[in-house]
């Protein structure tokens, strides 16, 4: 099994702001704006209500309701009118594809998502950025694959249900691949009584990945166990220099760009249980 840190949501190239940390504590990740995707940020919704309003407020009015948005991953029944054989759902392409691919990353391997997130509090019936708020990274959602689909392969049948998704809805070339949920969540061979994809809806310290003492928003804190040693670490971080321990913890100096991050749990049998017990802890809290 193999655990992807995978870079999803607004941030300051993508939608240009953070995804909101509501005053109660609940997260929404925004979907990254797309010109080419069917579906507009009016017609995404969140606890009964469209976000399109909520997107052009934090955005200054930079993009407006009707603007169409790159739902991906789509992890949330309730976020579109979907149809009734829906299932969680993840699409990639290029570079980031190749690098998937070339670490092997396919059934049963385990998405945890993260995306740049700071506090909002209303005022006067708006929700504004908190002053002086950091932005941290923090983890939202988990997907684990059950079905890896090679667009330019796939024959449509029975997956009418996708055909909203941007990635049905650009050129099918050989590295466009989606990547559909499991129904349950399996770890270390054994079904959990957990859902096989979901959000994280409230912040919690444990899901953030941001050093709340660092003055950087790429110096993470991790747990000990992390620390590659002479194991091969997480994808994209082998400059041994990046890595620093301190105490039971550990520093990374995360790279600025890159979307999939890949960790082998073979090599890092801690990594499944760390995963298990945050979705444990924090699903549908």
């Amino acid at each position: 099994m193999k655990i992807i840190l995978s870079r999803k949501g607004f941030d300051s190239s993508f939608g240009g702001v953070p995804s909101p940390i509501f005053p109660d504590g609940r997260t929404l990740s925004l979907p990254i704006p797309d010109k080419s995707s069917p579906v507009k940020y009016e017609d995404i919704f969140y606890q009964g209500s469209s976000i399109g309003n909520l997107v052009s407020n934090l955005t200054g009015g930079r993009i407006p309701p009707y603007y169409r948005a790159h739902i991906d991953p789509d992890l949330r029944r309730d976020s579109l009118k979907h149809l009734p054989k829906w299932r969680p759902i993840f699409g990639q392409t290029g570079q980031a594809q190749s690098h998937l691919r070339n670490n092997n990353v396919g059934i049963g391997d385990l998405f945890l998502f993260f995306g740049l997130f700071r506090r909002v509090e209303m005022i006067n019936g708006f929700y504004e950025w908190v002053r002086n708020a950091k932005p941290y990274h923090v983890i939202w959602g988990w997907l684990q694959v059950a079905e890896v689909l090679h667009l330019s392969e796939l024959q449509l049948q029975g997956y009418e249900w996708a055909q909203y998704h941007p990635h049905f809805n650009r050129n099918a070339g050989p590295n466009n691949v989606v990547y559909v949920a499991c129904q349950r969540l399996k770890i270390s061979g054994k079904e959990r009584d957990l859902p096989g994809a979901g959000v994280f809806s409230k912040y919690h310290r444990d899901l953030q990945l941001t050093a709340s003492q660092g003055d950087k928003l790429s110096l993470w804190e991790l747990p000990g166990w992390f620390f590659p040693e002479n194991r091969r670490p997480l994808t994209y971080h082998t400059d041994k220099h990046r890595w620093r321990k301190r105490g039971d913890r550990v520093e990374l100096e995360s790279v600025a760009r890159g979307q999939e991050f890949v960790l082998d749990c073979e090599e890092y049998p801690e990594a499944t249980h760390w995963a298990l017990k945050l979705i444990e802890k924090h699903n549908g809290c």
